[in-house]
């Protein structure tokens, strides 16, 4: 056995999870993405998807996919940089730059691929990221890949963000450019960054901004424009990022910025160079997404009524739920043996929720997340926190008798 394979043998950590019968992760669905979904032949309610605005199974979006097969195919068969642009392309990237406030928009195949290409490409040797040390791992990956020199500042802290920009300050070539980047929405905490802070304090210091609103974008803001939209600052960040994945119910992912930013970014972004383009499809039901979220307010209200009345639930039988504001509520365990018998203990109830464990979250915040959709009605919500509580007494996670 070579080192290779010997360092494989010895990475027991999901064989030890399944012996125990609490193994997460790859879980199998057999149905579509709704609030209820299909597993070992049964129903269980789903409180783990992304799809915040529930049109992963909207017929409007499947026609629009449809069509757009029978037009153009299953594929591009290549990079957006060379053969795999189509009209379907162009069009979507106007629809989500109007949408999100920017002059030009970038479609990636995925958001992953936005965060690693952008970080990689607009930033040099002499440069800075300062980044929050709570941002999603496509970020912290985006940092790796850039040659720029990294600081982290704490989590929403703006006098951590501070300390780190004056030390910057002191150590800086004169022409070196600093980037402050965050997620939106924290896509395991549920809360929002601080934006307007973070933009006085990025003039203040002479630094950009880029948010990755991937949790943002449909959630927040008039009609779902996202967190930018909602704090008014649109005009003061320099790339908007986010993803289709969520609340637009696809694949992929795109950068909004100025025309001269968009340009330098198609001739230096490799993960855009060198991937091949989202295919037809997807790229229909973005474009079938934006229509409806413009056309469906109503739609946006009910993610937002179905938020309160979850939390308000929450909190009121005493759970911990950290500082959500969105749609996106911890349920801190802070334990993984019990955050995993937990998830376990709920699915075979009919309960779907995403356990959060290091390194997503530090060792002692580990989390249930779970997730409200705008198509979840209140009496799944009553069932499922029915559940919750009953599983987490006989835990002993939440004081009180069991249930």
């Amino acid at each position: 056995m070579n080192l290779l394979q010997q360092k494989m043998k010895r990475y027991t950590a999901p064989q030890e999870a399944r012996a125990a019968g609490v193994y997460p992760y790859f879980r199998v669905i057999e149905s579509d993405q709704d609030t209820v979904v299909k597993m070992n032949g049964k129903d269980v309610l789903m409180f783990g998807s992304n799809s915040y605005l529930g049109l992963t199974n909207h017929p409007k979006l499947k026609e629009a996919a449809k069509r757009a097969v029978d037009k153009y195919g299953s594929g591009c068969a290549g990079s957006r940089f060379l053969n795999g642009t189509l009209d379907l392309h162009i069009e979507l990237e106007e629809k989500l730059a109007k949408f999100v406030g920017k002059e030009e928009a970038i479609v990636f195949s995925t958001g992953m691929q936005v965060n690693l290409g952008v970080m990689s490409a607009i930033l040099g040797r002499k440069d800075y990221i300062v980044s929050d040390d709570s941002n999603h791992a496509s970020i912290v990956d985006g940092t790796r890949l850039s040659f720029a020199t990294t600081r982290k500042y704490r989590h929403n802290d703006m006098a951590s963000l501070e300390t780190v920009l004056q030390r910057i300050d002191k150590e800086r070539e004169p022409d070196a450019i600093k980037l402050i980047v965050m997620d939106g929405v924290f896509s395991m905490e549920g809360d929002v960054a601080r934006l307007p802070e973070i933009i006085a304090l990025a003039k203040r210091y002479n630094a950009n901004v880029m948010v990755d609103d991937a949790h943002g974008l449909g959630v927040m803001g008039e009609l779902g424009k996202g967190t930018c939209n909602h704090f008014g600052v649109t005009d003061n960040v320099d790339l908007i990022m986010g993803t289709f994945s969520k609340s637009l119910a696809t694949i992929g992912g795109f950068i909004a910025t100025n025309h001269d930013t968009a340009n330098f970014l198609k001739h230096h972004a490799r993960s855009l160079i060198f991937s091949a383009s989202i295919a037809p499809a997807n790229a229909a039901a973005v474009i079938a997404a934006l229509e409806l979220i413009q056309h469906e307010p109503e739609r946006l209200q009910k993610l937002w009524d179905n938020t309160h009345y979850a939390k308000r639930m929450l909190d009121d039988m005493g759970f911990d739920t950290g500082h959500s504001e969105t749609p996106i509520i911890p349920i801190y365990v802070r334990d993984v043996n019990k955050t995993f018998l937990l998830t376990r203990q709920l699915q075979d109830l009919g309960v779907f929720v995403n356990p959060v464990i290091t390194p997503a979250v530090a060792p002692e915040d580990t989390l249930i997340r779970f997730s409200l959709m705008a198509t979840h009605s209140f009496e799944q919500i009553d069932e499922a926190i029915g559940k919750l509580a009953t599983v987490a007494r006989k835990l002993e996670i939440l004081e009180g008798q069991e249930v």
